[in-house]
């Protein structure tokens, strides 16, 4: 595969003719990905920093898949004394449901269902924070754009976005790691499409560009890179 371009083709998972138990099994695959590989420690150190100052805040995870970003904004609340109000919104109506049942009670996460650009172009009133962990790598780059505006839009003291870095270490890297483990061939599949569809920091660049802001770009472990911004709290 070419991985000096970003790849169009389409991921499995999503899918209506994915078997119920065989998403379920790549979810929870892709929970444990997340946590040996710290994919959610720079969002929450981007938090920290983002609320220095503050005892509650409100934030809408886009994209929240199986939750698991969101259930560690809770936790990571709760230690540190803060009063979150947490929502999500996934197009997979499938993600509701399993991101509900991994949730104990006292988190009082809400997860919507829907698209971020036809349900909820503005939300009323606009969230501290919008975050995202892997969802831009699903757009087109039009959409990423268009992501980056809605996002500053709607978000009262900044946004944070997490995705994949393209590189061929990680795209074949994957590959093995997965046999050797013994992943679904769904979450394998799925998760080299996602590093082919991924990017590089100069396309992160020209996205912002494009929608006339500035940011931070960071690259960090797992082969990822973080967009942000922190704006500057209102009075």
């Amino acid at each position: 595969m070419d991985l000096s371009i970003r790849s169009k083709l389409a991921e499995e998972l999503d899918g209506p003719e994915t078997d119920p138990s065989d998403y379920q099994q790549c979810m929870s695959e892709l929970a444990v990905i997340n946590r040996v590989t710290f994919t959610h420690r720079p969002t929450l150190r981007w938090l920290a920093k983002a609320t220095t100052g503050m005892t509650e805040f409100s934030l809408l995870d886009v994209g929240y898949g199986g939750g698991d970003l969101l259930r560690a904004i809770a936790r990571w609340s709760d230690k540190h004394g803060m009063r979150p109000f947490l929502r999500g919104i996934d197009l997979n109506p499938r993600g509701a449901e399993t991101a509900r049942e991994a949730t104990p009670s006292w988190m009082n996460i809400c997860y919507q269902t829907g698209d971020v650009f036809d349900t909820i172009n503005a939300l009323c009133p606009p969230v501290d924070f919008v975050v995202s962990s892997q969802f831009t790598h699903h757009l087109t780059d039009d959409g990423v754009v268009e992501f980056l505006r809605w996002a500053e839009a709607n978000s009262l003291r900044g946004w944070h976005i997490a995705d994949l870095r393209r590189s061929a270490l990680a795209f074949y890297g994957f590959q093995l790691l997965g046999a050797a483990m013994g992943w679904h061939r769904i979450t394998v599949n799925d998760g080299v499409l996602s590093i082919a569809r991924a990017f590089r920091r100069q396309e992160w660049q020209t996205y912002l560009d494009k929608a006339d802001l500035h940011a931070d770009i960071a690259r960090r472990i797992g082969f990822r890179y973080c967009v942000s911004r922190i704006k500057l709290a209102s009075s």
